[in-house]
């Protein structure tokens, strides 16, 4: 790495003494977080006081003055610098010292015309008196005098989205700035986008200086990522809105049309890769981000950004920067990831974070094939072509000699067919995405019939820049047919929106899952929102599959993860501010969750992919219920120290020092979550819940068990009376193993208050050793 800083030196003017001043190790970029600030130091004494620590390891000022990177400065204490393996080491055993770690970068993986509107009508279903969304956006004033923190890649300001049209003016609480910078000044703020900032120290001194030919050095979003995810949350009402091709067509709109926006850029292109490998977000940028979102007054903050799945909260940026916001009331919303289906793969999974898996809404675009035999096989598509038919040929019959092996013949891997073979045909790619349909075009294919990457349902709409079909069954029909015909030849019907499709939603294929790695005691994700084929604003700035030879342009598009279902949520917590301003940041958590759905537009369960009856690993409580989640009747609420008593169980509380942990710790599984998991239950356990009344005076909830299988559920009392709003209410559950538990096998149940008008239904995961 050493050798990697020297030769961008002449770049990078602002490091180079730093470098020169490390270059006796090789330096790294590490986190060194000291808790929160307190008293009343100035900026400059705050720095002064994060120097003296990298002076008492480099034995220098100078070498402490060019090694720092950032300084936190507002409300979170810490710093980041370069430092050699040896000097963290001798910091981590400075007194004042929490947590000394590695500033990873996270790669952003693209981890809304009919989403606001499923999530309506999937509310509505079997409920004789349907709510309307409507309402709920009067009720919040459509989140106008909220404000919601975007940590992502910048925004494109001129996107209609964005306009700022008949707004009022920006709330006295917002303490923001508008920084300008490449191609953006403080003009392209305005009453909706109400602030910008970037950070691109860490980035720098892990890669170099950033080549502006590959993104903007400034707020100003050339990846898309974050211009859709920021609309999404808030964007304002756009009629006439489509994909490329008129595919999804309809008014575009966030969820709250009215919130105001603050963008955090921390999502930077990696050197030598494509925008569409993804981005990357080092730690120490995500965590100054937070520290300016917090004293800038943010009421929500929304990251749709991986990350891990097995480090530590005290080495986590994106734990630790949440914390403190929440600390502060501040509703944090993270993506669960996008490494499903695998198990144990979620991410985000600090409990004072809500985080969001992905499912699927009531529409596809609907783009079958027809084989020359006039079989019609299923297919879909987002790529703008009309009716042709072309010669058909397996891509396993026309590679290159000695380019594949038995393990990737077929599969339309970059470099392995041939164009003598290929050119003017249609290859059908065994699987295959957005390289493999690049590799049919550079080898002169005329379009493509691509295999899902995934089992089951769950196509990512992609509009490729050949004619291109995604098809997820009757692959062997289509091998077989080609292997059996001479002259075998298929027609790609050209896409069309259907709307209404059924089941929906179910579980998208890539969804990371639980159980929990880092605490198996709290069920993650905590819910379920649109995640699968979402349309909304993108940078013109950006092709809509980010590649080279894609020089489109466009203003809408449709792009799937956890990354485009956070924001879904993010706009529903700002909602709930709106309307509930007393609320806090776990009460609007326990109200999204204890409302949420578990059944979809057939009446049945809610499924994975592969149509197999989903669990809470995948969808936590379930799919959100906005309306029902702005009066959900009970709360499970839960204060700060009542999280570092949770830490004390995890770590030892390290995060607060200022907490001190009782003697008697209890059970991670008795913080007062909206959700229950027991991991490692021997014999019983009984924990303990307390609820809020946030719904009527005088009334009482009787509890309805469905306990999982192989286990007895007993909840004391069974009855719960409120006499006044805001009072509280505990009880217990005990749950017990029996002879027929599986061990070591995650069981799930639920158990319900209801007082005949609410369903306060909390889900329930247990595994006996």
């Amino acid at each position: 790495m050493n050798n990697y800083f020297c030769r961008i030196i002449p770049f990078l003017l602002i490091f180079h003494i730093l470098l020169a001043s490390c270059a006796d190790q090789p330096p790294q970029v590490y986190i060194v977080y000291l808790g929160e600030h307190s008293g009343t130091k100035t900026f400059q004494e705050i720095e002064e006081f994060h120097r003296s620590y990298l002076h008492s390891a480099k034995g220098s000022k100078e070498k402490a003055k060019d090694c720092l990177i950032y300084s936190y400065r507002n409300v979170i204490n810490g710093f980041s610098a370069l430092l050699s393996p040896e000097e963290a080491a001798k910091i981590s055993e400075m007194d004042g010292v929490i947590s000394v770690f590695h500033s990873h970068p996270t790669i952003l993986r693209l981890h809304t015309t009919r989403s606001w509107n499923f999530i309506n009508l999937l509310e509505g279903l079997g409920d004789p008196n349907p709510p309307n969304a409507e309402d709920l956006l009067r009720k919040a004033n459509y989140g106008k005098d909220v404000i919601v923190g975007v940590l992502d890649s910048g925004v494109w300001p001129e996107s209609e989205s964005f306009y700022d049209n008949g707004m009022d003016p920006i709330p006295h609480s917002w303490k923001g700035i508008c920084e300008s910078g490449v191609a953006f000044n403080s003009s392209h703020c305005n009453r909706k986008l109400i602030g910008a900032r970037y950070y691109l120290k860490s980035y720098e001194a892990y890669y170099g200086r950033l080549n502006t030919s590959l993104d903007f050095r400034s707020p100003r979003d050339k990846n898309g990522h974050g211009t859709h995810t920021s609309s999404t949350i808030g964007g304002r009402r756009v009629p006439n809105a489509s994909a490329i091709g008129g595919l999804g067509s309809g008014t575009a709109s966030g969820g709250a049309p009215l919130v105001r926006l603050a963008i955090y850029k921390v999502c930077w292109p990696v050197p030598g890769q494509t925008p569409a490998e993804g981005n990357t977000c080092l730690g120490d940028d995500m965590l100054a981000a937070f520290d300016d979102a917090i004293a800038d007054g943010v009421n929500v903050i929304s990251v749709s950004i991986g990350g891990s799945t097995s480090r530590p909260y005290t080495q986590d940026g994106i734990a630790i920067g949440a914390l403190h916001a929440m600390k502060r009331n501040i509703v944090v919303a993270c993506s669960a990831g996008n490494s499903g289906p695998s198990s144990y793969s979620v991410s985000n999974v600090a409990p004072w974070i809500i985080t969001v898996g992905a499912s699927s809404i009531d529409r596809v675009f609907s783009s079958p094939i027809v084989l020359g035999n006039d079989m019609i096989i299923e297919g879909q598509s987002v790529t703008p072509f009309t009716n042709r038919t072309h010669p058909l040929v397996y891509a396993a019959d026309v590679e290159l000699p000695g380019t594949t092996t038995n393990l990737t013949s077929g599969l339309c891997l970059p470099g392995t067919l041939s164009p003598a073979l290929v050119r003017g045909k249609a290859v059908f790619c065994w699987t295959g995405d957005l390289f493999e349909s690049l590799e049919v075009q550079r080898a002169g294919g005329k379009a493509t019939v691509l295999g899902n990457s995934y089992q089951g349902q769950g196509v990512l709409g992609r509009p490729y820049l050949i004619p291109a079909t995604v098809v997820y069954s009757d692959k062997i029909d289509i091998y077989n047919y080609i292997e059996t015909n001479q002259n075998p030849n298929v027609t790609l019907i050209q896409p069309k929106t259907v709307i209404g499709t059924k089941p929906a939603p179910f579980m998208a294929p890539f969804t990371s899952r639980g159980p929990n790695f880092i605490e198996p005691n709290i069920l993650k994700p905590d819910i379920t929102a649109p995640g699968l084929n979402i349309l909304a604003a993108w940078s013109e700035a950006s092709s809509p599959l980010n590649v080279p030879a894609d020089n489109r342009v466009v203003k809408y598009h449709i792009d799937s993860g956890t990354s485009m279902s956070c924001p879904h949520v993010a706009a529903v917590a700002a909602l709930l501010k709106a309307i509930h301003p007393d609320w806090s940041s776990p009460a609007i958590r326990s109200a999204i969750m204890t409302t949420a759905k578990i059944t979809n537009n057939m009446g049945t369960q809610i499924t994975d992919s592969l149509g197999n009856i989903a669990t809470p690993f995948e969808y936590g409580a379930g799919h959100i219920q906005p309306s029902k989640a702005a009066d959900p009747g009970l709360v499970y609420d839960a204060s700060y120290d009542d999280y570092l008593l949770f830490l004390c169980s995890s770590t030892g509380n390290v995060l607060d020092p200022s907490f001190n942990c009782p003697q008697n710790i209890p059970s991670a599984s008795d913080l007062n979550y909206p959700s229950i998991s027991i991991a490692y239950l021997k014999g019983s356990r009984t924990v303990k819940r307390t609820v809020t009344n946030v719904g009527t005076t005088n009334s009482s909830y009787s509890v309805r068990i469905n306990p999982p299988q192989g286990y007895s559920v007993q909840i004391s009392p069974t009855a719960l009376y409120f006499s006044a709003t805001g009072e509280k209410q505990s009880f217990s559950i005990t749950i017990t193993a029996q002879s027929t538990a599986k061990k070591s096998v995650f069981a799930v149940g639920w158990y319900t208050w209801s007082d005949g008008i609410h369903q306060v239904r909390s889900p329930i995961t247990v595994a006996a050793v």
